[in-house]
């Protein structure tokens, strides 16, 4: 069997707080259900899929390197540039040559890029 769809991205932080509050503020996700792991974290939703964990406290060792971006699919390019600008975060914007499709690159409290792609968006 091939991999059929990403299903999550885990995200170790040492600013668990601060990173809940950028996905959820910024980026529009829900903090929900997480099972009772004995180390902190959270599971951030989108719709009904927790598409990021954040693991707080990660244990020694277990880092296992840079992750170089991670994309969502968005909406309402507008208020997300207002919103990003209310929040003082830098960001950048890119057209996707030969395509209907605009982005918006910025980076979360852990220094990961979040490209943010709006099709059909100027």
């Amino acid at each position: 069997m091939a991999a059929q769809s990403l299903d999550h991205v885990n995200v170790f932080t040492d600013d668990l707080e601060g990173t809940i509050a950028f996905y959820t503020d910024i980026l529009g996700l829900k903090d929900g259900e997480r099972p009772p792991f004995d180390f902190p974290g959270a599971w951030l939703y989108c719709g009904d899929q927790a598409v990021v964990h954040l693991v707080g406290e990660p244990p020694a060792g277990s880092r296992t390197g840079p992750i170089d971006h991670v994309a969502f699919r968005a909406s309402g390019i507008e208020s997300m540039r207002a919103r990003l600008r209310q929040h003082a975060l830098d960001f950048f914007e890119r057209d996707v040559p030969d395509m209907p499709l605009r982005q918006i690159f910025v980076n979360d409290p852990n220094g990961v890029k979040i490209e943010l792609n709006f099709w059909n968006e100027t």
